[in-house]
């Protein structure tokens, strides 16, 4: 199980290699506070679909973790989490530039938690919004 309060101190200083999904896509932490999170992300050729926009799946990844990274700011220690629903809503087309991602908890209750993203580009115009529920559980080794 994830050490979360020492993964997200040791991602706010920049630390290289922590979580190689946010790596691989060049995705960074730009702010991290209680219940919120912020993520930019540059847009490149290789995430293109034929049409010559962002493939929708890569946006919604960012969304994803974004929401995952707030709730990690409210969990008590040994609770892990995971995506059971998201939805999203394609609000408009992106070719480049970066993508800014801010999350919050919207509600956490013991079990379940609802997170909201926005996702922008680099001129503040809306791309997509994304509501995701998350399931905390215990972490099982060390309760027994």
């Amino acid at each position: 199980m994830a050490d979360y309060p020492a993964y997200l101190r040791r991602l706010q200083t920049g630390e290289e290699g922590l979580n190689p999904f946010l790596s691989y896509f060049g995705i960074a932490l730009e702010e991290l506070q209680e219940g919120y999170a912020r993520f930019r992300m540059p847009i490149r050729p290789e995430y293109m679909q034929g049409a010559g926009f962002m493939q929708g799946g890569v946006i919604v990844a960012i969304a994803d973790e974004a929401i995952a990274h707030a709730i990690m700011t409210v969990l008590k220690p040994d609770t892990g989490i995971t995506t059971i629903e998201l939805k999203s809503n394609f609000l408009a087309p992106v070719r480049e530039g970066d993508l800014i991602a801010e999350a919050r908890v919207f509600k956490k209750g013991r079990i379940l938690i609802i997170g909201d993203c926005l996702v922008k580009n680099g001129e503040n115009r809306e791309v997509l919004r994304c509501s995701a529920t998350f399931m905390a559980f215990p972490d099982r080794e060390k309760s027994l």
